[in-house]
């Protein structure tokens, strides 16, 4: 496994996150929404220093508009924690490098 982010799709969505065998950290974003872009490079350096304890993967919500409604996805950025396929974690909006290493430790 790449230790970088995996863009997730709306049809390689069950795959990639719901039978992972890891637990995955699913950023629902979009070209346009700043925050997004905040806590992008996060995503990345977070993706690197975990490594292959965690799975750390984007879905743009334009591109994949049929996962976001399944998951209550009202604002963006919202980070879901997934574990075993089912949701364990929760974080909606834009946070430092930190908390966001504090919510995976936390929930994994």
């Amino acid at each position: 496994m790449a230790n970088t982010t995996i863009a997730v799709t709306d049809d390689s969505f069950e795959a990639e996150v719901l039978n992972s065998e890891v637990p995955v950290l699913l950023d629902f974003w979009a070209e346009w929404c700043g925050p997004c872009k905040m806590i992008g490079p996060i995503l990345e350096e977070l993706a690197t220093e975990l490594g292959d304890s965690v799975k750390i993967a984007k879905i743009n919500i334009d591109e994949n508009q049929a996962t976001p409604p399944k998951y209550g996805i009202r604002s963006i950025p919202t980070l879901l924690l997934f574990k075993d396929g089912e949701i364990v974690g929760q974080q909606v909006g834009a946070i430092a490098k930190s908390q966001l290493q504090a919510f995976i430790q936390e929930n994994t």
